[in-house]
């Protein structure tokens, strides 16, 4: 028999599979286990944006939509971002839907990085942005910034060391905001002081901002404000509306950036359900403030789970936005994050993600998703209290 493994793309084989997705199959095995791992609002979209997927179903729309989306869904959606965020975009020509943020990703990266060009990723932060690189783009170099010194943000000096470092050769930065997965999230002066950094160089800003409507504690700042030509902007209705099902993702960029990205995503996907696109234009259309509920509900987890963990003992970065706690593994108990949350699993029913699972600037951290119920909260908190009572040395 002939061993094809062999013949498939270099490296795949040998490749690691999502060690956040792995755990949690692990921890779902489990009887009555308290999963705070993976990112998914535990709230029902809202009724009305089910009842347009439900009449676009009734009113035949089951053919191909434009490529890059239809019409009404990018109105819709440059509408909602211009009257809540003042960015401007033209539906016809600077906006695609993609199959979630994950294509959107996918999409910027493949189309706007070449052999030996650098991307620049403050981490800790969700691991996709590189495993998109490290899988597809051979001969891109990440250059990992290490944050954790400086409460979780990109300073202007670490990145203008990079570029001084590496020079013309970088030609992406990563920005996440409010941040997976620690929750932080940058004002607009921080965010205008990195834009000068790279401002009129040939450098992309790949500004994710899935999680623009989850702000706690100040309005929701974006890079885009003032360095509108170089920003690729990423949101979508995954997290605002409860729609992760619904796998509609936006990306916004210049015409000519755009068309670029655009050709990546007619080749591998053609178009998105055009159902879930009536839903998601319904979203932004006449749901424009449907998160409000949702995020007072998680700023009291965040509040309990904040509180809590930091009374047994954790150090945390207080979450700014998104549904993310990183918690910095007590001294005296097991610094290995992996070997750490396999321990906690098996002995206290708990599940967590490793911190180095968002880059070696997480090593000995841990992620805790408080998109659960209170309840869940703080069963959890006990059993945790429990587990560290019992093991710490």
């Amino acid at each position: 028999m002939v061993d094809l493994i062999k013949y498939t793309r270099k490296g795949l084989a040998d490749a690691p599979s999502n060690p956040i997705l792995k755990f949690s199959d692990y921890a779902s095995k489990i009887p009555d286990v308290v999963k705070f791992t993976l990112g998914e609002p535990d709230f029902n979209t809202p009724d009305h944006i089910k009842e347009a997927a439900k009449k676009g179903i009734d009113n035949n729309h089951s053919h191909y939509a434009p490529s890059n989306g239809t019409i009404g869904l990018r109105k819709a959606a440059t509408d909602f971002l211009a009257q809540k965020y003042g960015q401007k975009y033209d539906a016809e020509t600077e906006v695609l839907v993609t199959n979630g943020v994950s294509e959107s990703i996918f999409d910027a990266v493949v189309a706007c990085l070449n052999p030996g060009d650098i991307m620049v990723v403050p981490t800790p932060i969700f691991p996709l942005y590189m495993s998109d690189v490290n899988l597809l783009n051979e001969g891109v170099k990440i250059v990992r910034v290490d944050t954790s010194e400086d409460g979780f943000k990109l300073t202007p000096a670490k990145l203008q060391k990079v570029l001084d470092q590496y020079g013309e050769k970088v030609r992406m930065l990563v920005m996440n905001y409010p941040t997976n997965p620690t929750g932080v999230m940058y004002t607009q002066k921080e965010l205008d002081d990195l834009a000068n950094v790279i401002r009129d160089q040939p450098i992309f800003a790949l500004c994710d901002e899935i999680y623009s409507e989850l702000n706690y504690d100040q309005p929701h700042a974006s890079m885009e404000k003032t360095l509108h030509d170089q920003v690729i902007l990423l949101n979508g209705v995954s997290k605002a509306w409860a729609m992760t099902g619904y796998r509609i993702g936006i990306v916004c960029a210049p015409q000519p950036i755009l068309e670029q990205i655009a050709k990546i995503h007619q080749t591998i996907v053609t178009t998105e359900p055009t159902p879930m696109q009536d839903a998601a234009e319904e979203a932004f259309k006449n749901g424009m403030n449907d998160s409000q509920p949702m995020k007072q509900e998680f700023q009291q987890r965040r509040d309990a789970l904040y509180h809590g963990l930091t009374e047994i003992g954790f150090e945390c970065a207080k979450p700014q936005g998104a549904f993310y706690i990183f918690a910095k593994i007590p001294d005296g108990l097991e610094q290995d994050d992996t070997k750490f949350i396999y321990d906690l699993v098996d002995q206290a029913r708990v599940a967590v993600s490793a911190g180095s699972s968002f880059g070696r600037a997480g090593q000995g951290y841990i992620r805790f998703s408080y998109a659960v119920s209170m309840d869940e909260i703080n069963e959890g908190l006990k059993r945790i209290a429990k587990f560290v009572k019992e093991n710490q040395q």
